[in-house]
């Protein structure tokens, strides 16, 4: 008689288990991640076309900029503006958490920046 392969059942549920939490938190990843490729985009935009502008100039195109990308984790008075020889750097960090279930969350970092 051969001896039978493969997975029981209580091994299935424990798999399926892990696979929907794991699918439940990159869902509720994904749009902070979405959100932070918006702002990458914005602040990289922002740099390159204004680079004689002033600190207000930057910061009230970042403001136009976001209300168009619909961004609201951050604001033009958030961004740190500066030279580097020539060229105008900008940069935004910031935080986001992220409630998953029950009392436990998700602190994630943000750094966007220019010269990246």
């Amino acid at each position: 008689m051969k001896s039978q392969r493969g997975i029981t059942l209580l091994g299935l549920l424990v798999a399926g288990i892990v696979v929907v939490f794991l699918a439940i938190g990159g869902l509720k990843v994904a749009p902070a991640y979405i959100e932070y490729f918006k702002v990458r985009k914005a602040v990289t935009a922002i740099a390159s076309g204004n680079q004689g502008a002033t600190v207000a100039d930057v910061r009230r195109a970042f403001d136009l900029r976001a209300a168009v990308d619909d961004i609201d984790v951050i604001a033009g008075r958030d961004l740190d503006v500066s030279k580097d020889g020539n060229e105008l750097v900008v940069s935004a960090n910031y935080t986001k958490t992220i409630p998953l279930f029950g009392n436990i969350s998700l602190l994630i970092n943000f750094a966007a920046s220019s010269s990246n």
